[in-house]
């Protein structure tokens, strides 16, 4: 009995071992592989410190600690959850008054959007160390400068919370669901300008600017909640689709003083954005970016707060569109840091406060794709780019007048920095293709290590068992002459002399990446499976990506899908010409954009794909919103042929190889719709298809076991069908 105890045991352990050599669907989407991180890593403003947000899994607690940056030694914890039987539910995220005194604490946080939610909120004294719940199920709380009132919006209308008295003033009494919202962003403007408050503090916390939407004129959309109740219930929100009706926005500004609002008169625009609203440094004037319908137009206003009135300080227009960013930064005397296309590639420019240019700071045939900062003791600027390759990210300072540019990041691969307020460190945040995402201290005069704060090795460690391929990066060059970046995973007994499918991944939409020298995320260790399984998997970024330049990127304008679609044709005609490559047997997937991209290419491709899996496709942009789809394509109006001429839905005949397409039905973003008009036009069609709806799911499609079944639903296609 003793000795069948062992050898049991030892098969067991031999399985359990032999197990682990085989990456599962069930491991990637639980968690197995996700690399330690620094959550809600923050840096102070007034002292040379940074928080993060750290949980105890033995004592299911949460802290908020502070620690040093100069050392990396952990000065204090600021709260623990464990003392405060009111935060037993944990810490969603945290803000800091100015003076870094108080603490606003989000909990019980409820999704409403991308971007959006309404939670409790604690205000927390540090010095006190009293914790007291001040408001209940609203949206983002904000800290005047002085950190004596906190404005919050709730139901679609705006509050002043005050500190001392505790009395709430209501400034806007007109919101109401689907016909006013006053500080918060409609659906669209969340989704496509991706910010949600739409309301700033004035410097001297006397007066608050905001948007308010009027979206009563905008088309409704249903959708069904089905949950498991008898009779489904209907969500109605406001949805404006290509050429319809947009919110009609207005700007205001509320004087806390004398409890009144004015109206900031923008009757010179028409059918326009307000993009973005942030303050100056003077008290009463703060900046707004209004945009025309088409996005080829951009001003920058000052608004005088006092007279209600604007001036405007830049212009930027563009053949094709103005990228709206967050790197506008007002320097002590108002003068500002902005970027911009204008040259042809994303750089950074120095104008004074009238807005007159003073100097264009970094140039070159390369992108800044983050800006992180001005240091005024040393006049320098901190940045990322793509100076070593549009593949990798790099960390640089210069100098405002444009010189002594240094490069401080060393390893090649993907730097982020995060810097201390002095800007003598910086936390940087590197990973590549072959080294997991790892956090280290380093000198911003030098760039040189000075520690490491986490490198993930129990991770490198334990994917050892599992002897992963490599991901191979590559220039593809088509038939055409197009230079696509591209990478490729083969299977770890790769043998060149026998012929593998090839199962290709891309998302392809307007300025995306998927070709990045970075650690990996959940679809590239499903990718990883794929090999183990005998696929090799490729992906290409075709024309209409991003961060090789503005022409590159915009070349796709005003027809969405059809260089993208004749890229990867084309690609996986070379790639189908390797010798290792079985071209009889090539396949494409993709989500959402990429969902469009893989259902064109398995009917415009017909007789070079086999299969395709399309999740959360467009089917047509017609059925899309507004700022999003008219920024590349204008409307269907001005444009029809460009929208018909690339909907996979008008090519449906073309179908020969498998096709699989998925979609939930509470998708807010890409309806359900899509899927549908393309399942009757399938039908009508006479083609033979598979398909699978997820009930209540979002356009992430999760929660539960989804993400799991969904994956194995995708793996068995595949294993099937390819």
């Amino acid at each position: 009995m003793r000795a069948k105890f062992f050898f049991l045991l030892f098969l067991a352990t031999s399985f359990s071992i032999f197990s682990q050599q085989k990456i599962t669907v069930e491991e990637i989407y639980s968690g197995a592989f996700r690399a330690k991180g620094m959550d809600e890593l923050q840096a102070m403003k007034n002292t040379n410190q940074y928080t993060v947000l750290n949980f105890d899994r033995a004592t299911r607690t949460m802290q908020i600690d502070l620690y040093d940056f100069s050392n990396l030694k952990k000065v204090a914890t600021l709260i623990n959850t464990k003392d405060f039987q009111e935060l037993s539910d944990g810490i969603d995220s945290y803000t800091f008054s100015r003076d870094e005194k108080q603490l606003l604490i989000a909990n019980n946080s409820n999704q409403i959007y991308r971007h959006s939610f309404t939670a409790d909120y604690f205000l927390f004294d540090l010095n006190t160390k009293k914790l007291t719940k001040i408001l209940e199920q609203v949206q983002e709380p904000t800290f005047s400068p002085d950190g004596k009132k906190i404005a919050f919006a709730k139901e679609n209308n705006l509050f002043v919370y005050d500190i001392l008295s505790k009395g709430i003033n209501q400034i806007t009494n007109d919101g109401k669901k689907n016909e006013v919202i006053n500080g918060i962003c409609d659906w669209v403007y969340e989704e496509e300008f991706a910010f949600v408050r739409a309301f700033d503090w004035s410097t001297d916390s006397n007066k608050i600017a905001f948007i308010r939407f009027d979206e009563s004129q905008v088309p409704e959309f249903s959708m069904n909640v089905f949950k498991k109740e008898l009779y489904p219930t209907v969500e109605t929100f406001k949805y404006p689709k290509a050429g319809e009706k947009n919110s009609t926005v207005s700007l205001h500004i509320y004087d806390l003083a004398k409890n009144s609002t004015k109206q900031v008169n923008l009757s010179n625009y028409s059918d326009f954005y307000i993009a973005r609203i942030k303050w100056t440094n003077d008290a009463n004037v703060f900046s707004v970016q209004v945009l025309n319908r088409h996005q080829d137009n951009l001003d920058l206003l000052f608004v005088d707060s006092n007279l209600a009135s604007y001036k405007i300080v830049l212009n930027e227009k563009d053949n094709a569109y103005v990228d709206v960013t967050d790197n506008l930064t007002f320097l002590k005397d108002n003068s500002f840091i902005w970027t911009s296309e204008k040259d042809g590639w994303n750089h950074i420019y120095l104008y004074d406060k009238t807005g007159k240019l003073k100097n264009q700071v970094t140039k070159g045939k390369w992108e800044v794709t983050a800006y992180y900062g001005f240091d005024e003791k040393t006049k320098s600027i901190f940045y990322q780019s793509t100076e070593d390759g549009s593949i990798v990210r790099d960390v640089y300072k210069i100098s405002l007048d444009g010189k002594k540019k240094t490069k401080l990041s060393s390893m090649n691969g993907t730097n982020a920095a995060t810097f201390s307020p002095d800007f003598n460190f910086y936390i940087n945040t590197f990973s590549s293709s072959s080294i997991p995402t790892r956090y280290s201290l380093n000198d911003s005069k030098t760039g040189n290590e000075v520690k490491v704060i986490e490198d993930n090795a129990a991770l490198a460690l334990k994917l050892k068992n599992y002897n992963l391929p490599a991901k191979e990066f590559f220039e593809l060059t088509t038939e055409k002459g197009n230079k696509l970046n591209a990478w490729m995973i083969k299977p770890k007994d790769f043998d060149a002399n026998k012929k593998y499918p090839v199962f290709m991944y891309q998302y392809s939409g307007p300025g995306s990446q998927e070709v990045a020298n970075e650690w990996f995320n959940a679809n590239d260790y499903w990718f990883m499976m794929l090999t183990q399984q005998g696929y090799i998997v490729a992906c290409v970024d075709g024309r209409g990506t991003g961060f090789k330049g503005a022409a590159f990127k915009k070349c796709t304008q005003k027809e969405l899908g059809k260089y993208e679609v004749e890229d990867q044709i084309d690609a996986a005609k070379v790639i189908g010409n390797y010798p290792y490559v079985d071209k009889s047997r090539i396949g494409i997937f993709g989500w959402s954009f990429g969902g469009f991209m893989a259902s064109n290419c398995i009917m415009k491709g017909a007789e070079v794909f086999k299969t395709a899996i399309a999740v959360a496709p467009v089917t047509n942009w017609r059925f899309y919103d507004s700022i999003y789809t008219e920024r590349y394509m204008q409307t269907p109006q001005e444009n029809a042929s460009g929208y018909d001429d690339n909907s996979p839905i008008n090519h449906v005949s073309k179908l020969k190889g498998n096709f699989l397409l998925i979609h939930g039905t509470a998708d807010d973003n890409v309806h359900v719709q899509n899927s549908m008009q393309m399942i009757e036009a399938l039908v009508q069609a006479n083609k033979q298809f598979d398909w699978a709806i997820y009930p209540d799911k979002n356009h992430g499609i999760y929660g539960g076991y989804t993400r799991i079944q969904l994956y194995n639903k995708m793996t068995n296609f595949i294993k099937e069908k390819l």
